[in-house]
């Protein structure tokens, strides 16, 4: 067959095409406009329902002399665990969606801070729960502090990084957790290693006019996962994880001379040791979860070295066998062609910097593919700190023992 007869044959088969769509777009087209149209109304009254929602930003101020592991904090973070999307009308008339709460450690000046942003009606429940786990602590409720930096995104004076994280392999593989460094054995406070001292230490460090500022937003996980021989069919995280580990066994299975299976397995120790990682991370609550880091500083003292120490300090969490983070994106390019004029750069800045502002992470304008992270590996990264952490600037209260307020509930 010449090149001829093959581009005749494919004029007449683009005609056919052509013809086939116009005959059928009284079929095709109000389908595909009334499914846009659909998805517009759902991102007005999602975005609505979200504007009328009241905030609160909680800070969390401890004494020295916390000795809890990161267990205490799994617990705390149940309460976040909030699956309810509501009725039908909840959802697509008045445009509920499930909600979602922000944990920061934040660091203006040096001086560290532990927040948790929630909608106002998971307050008590939010302070009561943590009280129940560190009954020494203080929350109180304050003013958020992204309203009192002089940052502004369209002013020359300031300038800004901020970044994503991504993971390195699929959801179901876990990462480093406070269990794989012996915190969950209560050892003695000087040969305790806390993973999250190196965050903690590197955001101590900055000086006056530095902020840095991390939040991990989180909600509870659902079925998002296409379902094997389904068109539109979702299953969970933790089918995902099934499938992996028979991905990781079908590969050792032994086999006689004749090929059949014997039921034993040839795994070698790494590989047990990620089935039951994966095993013990799917017996717990989960979240979608969105990781962003921002830090910010007058241009004459803005300092590079602060931006790779940030970037750095959730390398301990990585894993050659489990899984690890890297950068979703961030406010750099690699190369000149990827942004010649600086606009594309500018405006990256000001989204990014928006988006931390506003804890937006799930839902249009800022819905970007979340993370899924149990409630150890959460606990792991965001915990509060006992005496093994001694940053100076990390701000505490006196070792008075306080108690919780009399008028929290009591279920």
């Amino acid at each position: 067959m010449d090149w001829t007869t093959i581009s005749t044959l494919l004029l007449q088969l683009e005609f056919a095409v052509g013809r086939f769509l116009l005959q059928s777009a009284f079929v095709w087209m109000p389908l595909g406009l009334g499914f846009i149209c659909w998805q517009l109304w759902l991102t007005y009254i999602r975005q609505y329902w979200i504007s009328i929602q009241e905030w609160v930003l909680l800070e969390i101020k401890m004494p020295r002399e916390i000795s809890k592991s990161p267990a205490a904090m799994e617990i705390v973070l149940t309460v976040l665990h909030q699956t309810s999307e509501g009725s039908l009308i909840d959802r697509f008339i008045k445009g509920r969606v499930r909600s979602w709460f922000s944990l920061e450690l934040v660091s203006t000046g040096g001086t560290l801070h532990f927040y948790i942003r929630a909608q106002r009606n998971f307050k008590n429940s939010i302070e009561a729960q943590i009280y129940s786990q560190y009954p020494q602590v203080e929350v109180h409720e304050v003013e958020d502090y992204v309203r009192n930096i002089p940052y502004d995104p369209a002013k020359p004076g300031w300038e800004l990084w901020a970044a994503e994280l991504k993971f390195v392999k699929e959801d179901a593989y876990p990462i480093k957790t406070y269990v794989d460094y012996g915190l969950d054995k209560d050892p003695k406070e000087e040969f305790k290693v806390d993973p999250m001292l190196p965050m903690i230490e590197m955001l101590g460090s900055l000086g006056p006019s530095e902020h840095a500022w991390v939040q991990w937003l989180v909600v509870a996980t659902r079925d998002r996962f296409n379902k094997p021989g389904t068109w539109f069919g979702k299953q969970n995280w933790r089918k995902e994880a099934e499938k992996l580990v028979d991905k990781l066994t079908e590969k050792e299975k032994a086999k006689d001379e004749g090929g059949i299976i014997t039921g034993e397995f040839k795994l070698t120790t790494w590989q047990r040791d990620i089935i039951k990682a994966i095993e013990r991370g799917t017996s717990k609550l989960a979240f979608d979860t969105g990781i962003r880091m921002i830090y910010t500083a007058p241009k004459d003292i803005f300092n590079k070295a602060v931006v790779a120490g940030i970037g750095g300090s959730v390398k301990q969490y990585n894993s050659e066998h489990l899984n690890g983070f890297k950068s979703l994106r961030s406010t750099s390019f690699d190369y000149p062609w990827q942004d010649p004029t600086g606009h594309r750069l500018t405006r990256l800045k000001k989204k990014m910097f928006r988006a931390y502002c506003e804890r937006g992470y799930f839902f249009t304008p800022y819905h970007l593919k979340p993370m899924i992270l149990n409630t150890e590996e959460l606990a792991t990264m965001y915990h509060f700190p006992g005496q093994v952490a001694e940053t100076p600037t990390l701000d505490r209260i006196g070792s008075r023992r306080a108690e919780p307020p009399a008028n929290l509930p009591t279920h």
